[in-house]
């Protein structure tokens, strides 16, 4: 087994560490098709992880984690994964750390702020010059009317 999974931002290219000890995994059986497989066998996998509690992340990441994952966040402040898709025990597992991972990664990228653009000048004669074309068309049916 491992002791701790690297966890790396992408943007802001800093590498932290959750080390196993913070992740509770529970085992139980899978649900759906799979036959006496499914009926025997505690493939699905669940982690926990305690993110309030870890010193991997400080204040203001540990928010950001609280805002975007609400909806993955028990009452005890845990982040709940689990992963059920694999046969195996081990695959399901693996799986799961990767869910987390990725989902924790995604929480802490932050989207860079939108500059405003100023709108091109040739941008605006052209929709003014279409404008003007559209104008004319109508005149011209008008006229025949008359």
């Amino acid at each position: 087994m491992k002791e701790s999974f690297e966890m790396t931002k992408q943007d802001q290219k800093s590498n932290f560490l959750i080390p196993e000890s913070e992740l509770k995994f529970s085992f139980s059986r899978a649900g759906g098709a799979g036959g006496q497989n499914v009926n025997k066998v505690e493939t699905k996998v669940t982690v926990r992880w305690n993110f309030n509690s870890t010193p991997a992340l400080d204040d203001q990441q540990k928010s950001l984690i609280q805002e975007k994952l609400k909806n993955r966040i028990n009452e005890e402040g845990e982040l709940v994964i689990y992963s059920q898709a694999e046969r195996s025990q081990a695959q399901n597992r693996e799986k799961a750390l990767e869910i987390l991972r990725d989902l924790v990664n995604a929480a802490l990228t932050v989207a860079a702020e939108r500059k405003p653009t100023k709108i091109p000048r040739s941008s605006k004669e052209q929709r003014l010059g279409e404008k003007r074309h559209q104008s004319e068309k109508i005149k011209t049916r008008k006229e025949f009317e008359d």
